[in-house]
């Protein structure tokens, strides 16, 4: 069993602190947070139910139960929107596990989180004459050559967050993926459930990338049900440039809105990492307000930060490695000629009262159903 399901975790544990988040910071807090009176009992109620359904921590495996055995000899190149994104480089190691499974040969390539970064991975991942290759992190337009090629050749590509659905989508056999709608609601949810209905929000995002942009822009719609929440600001900082700017942004943010700013919600869990020492280094607890909610990936440091209370409460994890195999699966279906799986992934809370420690969260049994599916 996945170390996160040995975790126990009530309902009840779950309501309570829920009721008193809105007055846990004490005489500290910000007037957000000042009152144990729900500041929308509508949005609020639902929000709870949302939430303690997402931190269940009993997830049986719902994924795929047959499909092709595995094929033979074959190659694939991943290439990375950047590496230095968490979440795509642990899809990129489960590809690797996974491919090792079935006998293939996985290379991953790094795009510098830049359009010439990408556009010279996918030059040399063509060069590679590869069975399949996947688009990570990015959005195929962002090399519309490339990608024509490799059509052209018969490459069959599959995407990691490439594209705003999951499944079936211009350009790619599949795309796999979590609903960014679940994702972004859930983590909404998360702050109107916690702070009882009031608090004044920080919101991150990368603009630069369709999928995170709609993924802000649904968590700040979902915010909006909840007349007591109040969205101080809208922070756009593309991903390759949160390491040089968080401490600048996180300065002026404190400045701007003081105890005001109470929680904060990011497209990804990196954002956090690089606030941490801003945060730090103007006297906030890492235990207290703001509270932080990654709105994915749920990437090892990450649930280092949960677990530790170190600046960030939780996160709306992808199942990192789970993904890494759910794409080879996806291309042993596309090289025999058969339709995608049309799996996704459920949504799911990880907090430092659920995850039992784990640095990860996957579906149990996985592992186990894949190589049944393959024949390994």
């Amino acid at each position: 069993m996945h170390p996160t399901r040995k975790a126990v975790v009530t309902a009840a544990a779950f309501l309570v602190m829920a009721t008193v988040a809105g007055c846990e910071s004490g005489g500290a807090a910000a007037s957000h947070q000042g009152s144990t009176e729900p500041g929308c009992p509508t949005a609020l109620a639902r929000a709870k139910q949302a939430v303690k359904k997402a931190e269940a921590v009993s997830a049986p495996w719902e994924g795929p139960t047959t499909g092709p055995e595995a094929v033979q000899d074959k190659t694939v190149v991943y290439i990375a929107q950047t590496l230095t994104n968490p979440g795509v480089a642990g899809v990129a190691q489960g590809v690797q596990e996974a491919a090792k499974i079935v006998g293939w040969h996985a290379r991953t390539l790094n795009g510098q989180g830049t359009p010439e970064g990408l556009k010279a991975a996918f030059k040399q991942a063509l060069r590679l004459k590869p069975d399949g290759i996947v688009i990570s992190g990015f959005d195929p337009s962002t090399t519309p050559a490339e990608v024509k090629k490799a059509r052209a050749e018969g490459i069959p590509l599959v995407g990691w967050h490439a594209a705003p659905t999951p499944g079936k989508s211009p350009g790619l056999f599949s795309n796999v993926t979590s609903r960014v709608e679940d994702v972004a609601k859930i983590s909404a949810d998360w702050i109107i459930a916690r702070s009882n209905g009031h608090a004044g929000v920080v919101l991150f995002t990368d603009a630069t990338v369709p999928f995170a942009k709609r993924k802000s822009d649904l968590i700040r719609k979902e915010l909006a049900t909840c007349s007591g929440t109040e969205l101080l600001s809208y922070t756009n900082m593309p991903i390759p440039q949160v390491n040089s700017r968080s401490i600048k942004e996180v300065r002026s943010l404190l400045s701007r809105f003081g105890r005001k700013w109470t929680y904060s919600a990011a497209i990804n869990d990196l954002y956090f990492q690089h606030a941490a020492p801003a945060l730090r280094a103007a006297g906030k607890d890492g235990a207290g307000a703001p509270f932080n909610i990654g709105a994915g990936d749920g990437d090892p440091s990450a649930f280092q930060r949960v677990n530790g209370k170190e600046f960030q409460a939780a996160t709306v994890p992808e199942p990192l490695s789970e993904q890494g195999w759910q794409i080879v699966d996806e291309f042993n279906r596309a090289f025999s000629k058969a339709p995608d799986s049309g799996y996704t992934a459920p949504v799911h809370i990880a907090t430092s009262a659920n995850s039992g420690g784990a640095l990860s969260w996957d579906s149990e049994g996985y592992r186990q159903a894949y190589r049944k599916i393959w024949g390994k």
